[in-house]
């Protein structure tokens, strides 16, 4: 049912850069006001998502997802009758707030489910539900939009998540596992001490990272391949729907090459952290290299998808490691922390390519290899980041060593 909930909740995101030429004919809209459209789902993202996550250190986690749910099903209807720049960015303002909080408190429920050794997989199987929407979108959109108009989309959508909320009403439940021992469970650890952890300062650095080249390929890819590539509507669709059909497993691929390496004895520093900066930096140079050239149009889109899946792995593996250092009753509000950081690249990324695109003239296909390039300089940059800060086992001993009230470090006859 998470799964799904994700499957909805891509759709929602992606369906704007799939309808993003007939919209922007349309309404007249230049390159920089559609990327400022593409970003304005997270001006209010990272807010809700903080204020949702700490509600879910203490509420239920099923009937905060009812409401979301129920939340963004609504918003889609105003979308049918919008008709200028400013009504669209009201309702995706609004769209993004009540979806600030759905992967952070997502991830929350299901580790009530999985404990910490195990997180990795789970947590890739649950955004396999995202990637699903993604394929969907690129082969269902394009239909839609060319039967009954691309507003008919919206209808849709807000049609699959009212029979979602319908499903989770009837199957959904709270799990009740936790993974300390009962005298470690209501410890708190000062939230300026979380904060400054060079594991979770790590950790969001990646997930920026992987959020900034995300937002770029959600909102662009579908015009770059129209505009730049010269593909039509539909096989613009298919060929959005492959670049998910490679870096969905791809990602599934990586999160379960990173459990095997724990389960085989490797430290959390190097089965998690090193892996993640690893990925990041190796996407980095892929991305990078679109801009070189002379390169075939194909060999851009293999260097772009394998380097947008690469990046993929760290929505997994990144909580999975916050879920490692932060106690449990504080988790919701971490992971949601991460997501409102991470909100901030998908802010900027749409905009910024939007921006080089019209500074090129308008040349979609110079413009978009101009935004791979800063997207690379983002990845290489917080792949090193990463790799200096990454130490799940050494920030798990320096938290638990202290007090709720002080921040002061005791010493732990077991710092096991």
């Amino acid at each position: 049912m998470l799964a799904l909930m994700m499957l909805v909740n891509f759709l929602d995101k992606v369906v704007l850069g799939l309808v993003s030429v007939p919209m922007m004919r349309e309404l007249h809209l230049t390159s920089t006001q559609f990327g400022v459209i593409g970003g304005s789902l997270n001006w209010l993202f990272s807010i809700s998502a903080v204020l949702g996550g700490l509600m879910a250190n203490r509420a239920s986690t099923k009937w905060l997802l009812l409401a979301m749910a129920a939340a963004w099903t609504a918003l889609q209807l105003p979308m049918l009758l919008a008709g200028s720049i400013w009504s669209i960015l009201a309702c995706r303002v609004l769209l993004g707030a009540s979806e600030g909080p759905a992967s952070p408190v997502a991830v929350h429920a299901l580790y009530k489910w999985f404990p910490d050794a195990k997180r990795n997989l789970p947590v890739a199987v649950l955004h396999q539900g995202s990637a699903l929407g993604l394929l969907v979108a690129g082969l269902g959109i394009p239909v839609v939009s060319a039967h009954w108009g691309w507003r008919a989309n919206f209808l849709v959508l807000a049609a699959l998540g009212a029979l979602w909320c319908i499903a989770w009403l009837a199957f959904g439940a709270e799990g009740a596992l936790t993974t300390r021992a009962p005298a470690e469970r209501q410890a708190r650890v000062p939230y300026a001490l979380l904060l400054t952890d060079r594991t979770v300062l790590g950790t969001f650095a990646g997930h920026f990272a992987a959020n900034w080249i995300l937002a770029m390929t959600l909102t662009w890819i579908p015009t770059w391949l129209q505009l730049g590539m010269g593909y039509e509507a539909h096989a613009a669709g298919r060929m959005f729907a492959l670049f998910v059909a490679i870096t969905a497993p791809l990602s599934l691929g990586l999160a379960a090459l990173s459990q095997r390496l724990l389960a085989r004895g490797v430290p959390s520093r190097l089965g998690r952290g090193a892996f993640v900066a690893a990925t990041l930096a190796v996407a980095g140079m892929l991305i990078s290299a679109l801009a070189l050239p002379g390169l075939a149009p194909l060999a851009k889109f293999v260097l772009l998808t394998l380097g947008s899946g690469m990046t993929l792995v760290t929505y997994s593996v990144g909580p999975a490691m916050l879920g490692e250092v932060t106690p449990d009753s504080q988790r919701g509000g971490i992971l949601a922390l991460s997501n409102g950081f991470s909100s901030l690249a998908g802010l900027a990324a749409p905009v910024v390519t939007g921006m080089l695109i019209d500074q090129a003239g308008g040349s979609t296909a110079q413009g978009f290899e101009t935004a791979c390039s800063v997207c690379g300089f983002v990845l290489l940059g917080c792949g090193a980041l990463c790799a200096f800060c990454l130490d799940p086992q050494r920030s798990s001993i320096r938290l638990s060593g202290s007090t709720p009230e002080t921040g002061v470090k005791q010493t732990l006859s077991d710092p096991g």
